[in-house]
């Protein structure tokens, strides 16, 4: 697939993107996959968003993200 955009990022970005990027992946599939990561899971549930469940949720789900970096940048 050709590129659609370019980027400029620096050297430590590379290096970063590089550590997390798997066997034969392109950097466009790495940066997605990485970023996908990132989703808040109330997205969409505005009707839960100021629910104590709410609140639990998202701080396990950090919990949850603090441990697997621990466990893969570690």
């Amino acid at each position: 697939m050709a590129a659609d955009n370019h980027i400029r990022v620096s050297d430590r970005v590379k290096s970063l993107i590089d550590d997390r990027r798997r066997e034969g992946e392109s950097y466009s599939d790495a940066l997605e996959r990485i970023l996908g990561d990132e989703r808040d899971l109330t997205d969409g549930m505005g009707f839960w968003s100021d629910t104590d469940a709410a609140v639990e949720a998202r701080e396990t789900h950090e919990r949850g993200k603090r441990k697997t970096l621990e466990r893969t940048d570690g």
